[in-house]
């Protein structure tokens, strides 16, 4: 099993269903970083990244893949996530399977 699908096997029973929101949050703590440090290394608000990482903002997957790169995570999970999140407030009961 790849590293990748053991972060999302490994986070999805402890914390249900991984959010890109969840996903950035994980990010920015494991890399010990406070929302005001976070944004600036990713070059934007604070405002906004506290709204991805409550889930009130969606981003694109090009934006999903840049933030992943930027803070050193794997860009896979963070589309997934993204692009599951889009799914589900369009209410379309679907699930999102990527390979690389």
């Amino acid at each position: 099993m790849s590293t990748k699908k053991r972060a999302i096997s490994i986070l999805e029973p402890e914390l249900g269903p991984v959010t890109f929101g969840l996903f950035m949050r994980i990010a920015r703590t494991s890399l010990d970083l406070t929302q005001v440090e976070m944004a600036r290394k990713l070059k934007i608000s604070k405002s906004t990244l506290c709204d991805i990482e409550k889930g009130r903002q969606l981003v694109s997957p090009e934006l999903a893949a840049k933030i992943a790169k930027k803070a050193g995570f794997p860009v896979i999970v963070a589309v997934k996530a993204c692009l599951q999140d889009q799914l589900k407030k369009a209410k379309i009961n679907l699930t999102v399977e990527l390979t690389a």
